[in-house]
């Protein structure tokens, strides 16, 4: 079971990086506040790529004078929070919208290879931005009645239109267990077909309906490995709008004599010792993933050096698997 130290030791795209004022979402007048506000932070982006410019990257918020938070329409607007210490909003843009001339400062990228490269702070707030937007985008007809929806309580509910259905639909989350296998020596990794080869990462699928997180553990784990587990326990969680799940980190335990093959959905699985590991035997999942905080979890507890230390390998790219 992880340490309470090592619990709250906080995942990438995770932590106390935005105040978001839920409260504020039930005022009528919140936009106009906003765009009022000289310190409003207004955060371009277009379809699921975020507004960043320079060399590291970093946000590329505008100011209320901005063109793009003067002229774009309110329903295309979302109140993120309060990030360090200023309103936050975001301006989704469509693709006609105007950006010229900020060509020079402004550019568009998709987080998922953005991310690693970006400020933690930064990285977290551009992901909740981008699960936002994702979402809406995905809900702009009523799943009752097929009418048209509309933004409400400053972009966080889409609501029906029709005045006789009227259904409010609230941002999905998608619960998927992510788990770091051990026999006590050995880890258990597996990796996709479609992956360059050596890569090998954590076990993880989508938690499904009527099944509770231990539960999913033990059936993706037999399903893609054939091993069965002895006993599961919880160690952390990821937002990962990727596009719209959140990661929940597992220990869990099998028997020493466990033997692990692939499946459908993996073309291996096979189990790893911390001394392979140390070697650069396996190309591991990038350290921004949770995926590679277990698997760290696990190594640290019993090898000399710390796996940041080691000369091993991993992927470039926020992959988490």
């Amino acid at each position: 079971m992880p340490s309470s130290s090592e619990r709250s030791s906080t995942n990438f795209l995770a932590g106390p990086y935005l105040d978001r004022r839920a409260e504020l979402r039930e005022d009528p007048d919140w936009l106009q506040a906003a765009r009022a506000d000289a310190g409003t932070l207004f955060l371009p982006i277009r379809g699921t790529a975020l507004g960043v410019s320079g060399d590291p990257p970093i946000a590329a918020f505008v100011d209320h004078q901005h063109s793009l938070a003067r002229t774009t329409p309110d329903e295309s607007l979302v109140l993120l929070g309060w990030f360090r210490e200023r309103r936050c909003v975001m301006v989704q843009l469509g693709d006609d919208a105007d950006t010229d001339t900020d060509a020079a400062r402004i550019r568009f990228e998709e987080l998922r290879p953005l991310a690693p490269t970006l400020d933690s702070e930064e990285a977290g707030l551009l992901a909740y931005a981008r699960a936002l937007s994702y979402w809406q985008q995905r809900h702009r007809h009523c799943g009752v009645c097929g009418t048209p929806t509309r933004p409400l309580r400053a972009g966080h509910v889409m609501q029906c239109r029709s005045s006789v259905c009227a259904a409010e639909f609230f941002p999905r989350i998608d619960p998927a267990i992510i788990v770091l296998v051990s026999d006590g020596e050995r880890a258990l990794l597996g990796r996709q077909a479609s992956w360059p080869k050596n890569r090998y990462s954590t076990i993880a699928g989508f938690v499904e309906p009527g099944e509770s997180l231990e539960d999913a553990v033990a059936r993706e784990v037999l399903e893609e490995t054939g091993v069965s587990i002895t006993a599961s326990d919880y160690h952390s969680s990821q937002p990962w709008p990727f596009p719209s799940s959140l990661m929940l980190g597992f220990m869990a335990s099998a028997t020493p004599d466990s033997i692990a093959g692939g499946s459908s959905e993996l073309e291996d699985a096979r189990w790893f010792t911390r001394a392979e590991i140390a070697a650069g035997a396996v190309i591991l999942p990038p350290p921004t993933s949770i995926s590679h905080r277990l698997i760290e979890n696990w190594f640290d507890a019993d090898w000399l050096t710390p796996l940041r230390s080691v000369a091993t390998r991993s992927w470039s790219g926020a992959v988490n698997r």
